[in-house]
């Protein structure tokens, strides 16, 4: 749920900043603009930010700040999704571990009883289905936030490269002025 509210938080209109941040450059200047990606929340106003802080050393400085930047950005986004990807492995192999421990919990039953009856097996394998049941629930909400998670992290990442080459063709046009 953090990871799903830190990447509704992240996305921003980049065509909007974008226009933005070409009116400042051309109005208010290089300090303008770097003022207006500092106050942008999210990933894009922060490659930016690093982009225009570097613009007095060439669009090329300018251009590895921003594919460095994004890599970082990029980590941030995916900080802890592996865990998710950990639990819906091991969600399943819980319940089974729990199915397994059910059925021998049946087994010892019988033998204490020293025959099968339907209510002497009923409490292992009642065990045994549960811990099945409940492993799959736990892995198949966990891949539902997982999908919503990737999905988040991919149209973030295909938005910031777009913006990000929007932005060099910006800064390369105020540049060369």
């Amino acid at each position: 749920i953090e990871r799903i509210i830190y990447l509704s938080l992240a996305t921003v209109n980049t065509k909007k900043l974008l226009n933005k941040i070409d009116e400042a450059l051309e109005h208010g200047g290089l300090e303008s603009a770097k003022e207006l990606c500092r106050s942008t929340r999210g990933p894009v106003g922060s490659i930016f930010y690093e982009g225009l802080s570097r613009a007095e050393e060439g669009s090329e400085v300018v251009e590895r700040v921003i594919i460095s930047g994004g890599s970082v950005q990029m980590g941030l986004m995916e900080k802890g999704v592996s865990w998710i990807s950990l639990f819906i492995a091991l969600a399943p192999m819980l319940g089974f571990l729990g199915t397994v421990l059910g059925m021998i919990d049946s087994f010892n039953a019988i033998e204490e009883a020293g025959g099968i009856k339907p209510t002497v097996v009923a409490g292992g394998i009642k065990t045994a289905l549960i811990t099945t049941v409940a492993g799959l629930v736990v892995a198949i909400i966990l891949q539902v936030f997982y999908n919503v998670i990737v999905a988040k992290i991919d149209n973030l990442v295909n938005s910031m490269e777009d913006a990000s080459n929007t932005f060099m063709k910006i800064v390369k046009s105020r540049l060369d002025k």
